[in-house]
């Protein structure tokens, strides 16, 4: 019996852009996600574990809500400029929401945070896997999402372990400040590589955009 294993990690740099980007805004929000319901009972006016339920039920029902009619528009617009801006616009939403979280004291406060981050990431979730799963690397689509999730994993359970510690010696708003940091990098990184996304101007100032799904869709 013979086994023949080729093991080729090559990616496109689109997917290294990708994966990149989406390793830092999951990471950065890694530091707060594991202390974030000691962060309300502690730091917030009036909380109690009611209001971490509440919080959590706000930013998941709204997020889900949210994310399906922004796919059903962008699937609907022809290109990949409307994916690419809302991609850009969703980190920009999450960065602002994890710094204007250092200043939330009071419950109404945190609720209508959770609203903000909810409406960026549901956008966040309805560009980010259109635009990924269009420029996947042929032949090698499950490395790149599993070379995705591996990374995010990793730097999850990283800044997990390091949130403690950070909360510890230089308190909670130093969390915030790394996600929202870690948000606008994200940003940074995909505003580096624009022209992957949205190539060929045909005529001056009229750009040509077109989807770039794979070969073996039907279209």
């Amino acid at each position: 019996m013979r086994f023949n294993i080729d093991i080729n990690f090559k990616v496109s740099k689109l997917i290294r852009r990708f994966i990149i980007a989406d390793t830092l805004l999951f990471g950065g929000w890694g530091f707060v996600d594991p202390v974030f319901s000691v962060f309300i009972l502690q730091e917030i006016a009036g909380a109690s574990l009611v209001t971490v339920g509440i919080t959590v039920s706000i930013y998941w029902i709204l997020k889900s809500l949210i994310q399906v009619p922004v796919a059903l528009f962008l699937d609907r617009t022809d290109g990949e400029r409307d994916d690419f801006y809302t991609l850009i616009t969703s980190f920009g939403i999450i960065g602002i929401c994890a710094f204007l979280t250092t200043l939330a004291a009071h419950v109404w406060q945190l609720y209508l945070l959770q609203v903000l981050k909810a409406i960026g990431f549901g956008m966040y979730i309805a560009s980010w896997p259109a635009l990924f799963s269009r420029h996947l690397d042929k032949g090698h689509y499950s490395l790149d999402w599993s070379l995705d999730s591996t990374s995010i994993g990793f730097a999850i359970g990283i800044t997990g372990f390091l949130s403690g510690i950070i909360v510890t010696w230089w308190g909670y708003d130093t969390l915030f400040i790394f996600a929202g940091i870690a948000s606008f990098i994200s940003a940074g990184v995909m505003l580096t590589v624009p022209h992957l996304v949205l190539p060929d101007v045909v005529h001056p100032g009229k750009p040509v955009l077109r989807d770039h799904a794979p070969v073996n869709i039907n279209r």
